[in-house]
């Protein structure tokens, strides 16, 4: 019996992966013809479909969800494999981090640093986007983990994992003069600025505002935290913020908090791939305690004691 083609078995993993043989193709920079072609001699040396019509989608039939299985696990291995190489290859370590838009910069930054050395042995690129298309890229391996806001759901992305770093009350905060009423009733006598609705925060806020009854008037949804806070200074609306940072934003005069809500939790999550090697820096951070961090200590020395990274990938 002849060899598995393993060419064939990885165009057959992307259009799986993609969704589809157009989108494999151009992932490959190849035509479909060439990829359904390929597929296609993969059945005939399987001897079985590996796919199924559904409408106008393709499905993975009984067989090539078994197959699926293996060629994920075989070729997730070996992107794995050519990242522990690149890790040795250089003088330094890289460490590619997804930070989620929604995220405060400034909390993503102190969690960072909290891992990272002095000693220049660890070089640290930090990409921001949405929660979702930063999963997409951990999946395909472009990423050592993700800052978010909310978990990943492990049923709908195998072979990634979530660990709960922290969490804090989230405060409203506007300029001067107070508003009349009270909180929150007051939330209705300015506008709102808002999460967005992709943000767990945003998606907290608004199920919390119908639960007391409240119909404030929106005047913006920002999915980067930091836009919206950048409008609450400069506007007369109302905006949210994490109670860690409320003296941070009091120093900006005339903000004043107007009211805290215990029931509100801004959740921060560190995601990162299972791998037979870890990389260090994710290791590292999983092992941290952050307790003083999120109960509002601004001593960053407090954090985690100084970083070293000597043999980890030994």
């Amino acid at each position: 019996m002849s060899h598995l083609n393993y060419n064939h078995l990885y165009y057959f993993w992307m259009t799986q992966k993609k969704g589809s043989v157009t989108k494999a193709a151009e992932a490959l920079f190849l035509t479909p013809q060439t990829v359904t072609g390929q597929v296609r001699q993969l059945e005939q040396r399987l001897g079985g479909k590996l796919f199924k019509r559904k409408g106008r989608q393709l499905e993975a039939s009984e067989l090539g969800q078994l197959v699926f299985q293996y060629a994920d696990r075989m070729f997730s291995l070996s992107y794995e494999m050519l990242d522990i190489v690149n890790y040795r290859k250089e003088d330094h370590l890289v460490f590619d981090v997804g930070i989620a838009d929604a995220l405060s910069k400034r909390l993503a930054s102190r969690v960072l640093l909290s891992v990272i050395p002095n000693d220049g042995s660890i070089h640290l690129r930090c990409y921001e986007s949405t929660h979702e298309m930063l999963l997409e890229q951990l999946s395909q391996h472009k990423l050592d983990m993700i800052l978010s806001d909310c978990p990943v759901d492990s049923a709908q992305h195998a072979g990634l994992l979530s660990k709960k770093l922290g969490e804090c009350d989230i405060g409203f905060y506007c300029r001067e003069p107070l508003p009349t009423r009270p909180f929150p009733a007051c939330l209705e006598e300015r506008r709102l600025l808002i999460p967005g609705r992709r943000t767990a925060m945003g998606r907290q806020l608004r199920h919390w505002l119908e639960v007391q009854g409240l119909k404030p008037q929106i005047l913006g949804e920002f999915d980067d935290a930091a836009m919206m806070k950048a409008f609450g200074f400069f506007n007369q609306g109302i905006f949210v913020a994490p109670a860690i940072y409320r003296d941070a934003i009091l120093q900006y005069q005339p903000v004043i908090e107007i009211g805290r809500v215990e029931e509100l939790k801004e959740e921060y999550y560190v995601i990162f791939a299972e791998r037979m090697i870890q990389h260090p820096a994710v290791k590292r951070l999983c092992e941290s305690d952050f307790t003083s961090l999120f109960s509002g200590l601004d001593d960053f020395s407090a954090v985690t004691p100084p970083v070293t990274f000597d043999s980890e990938l030994s």
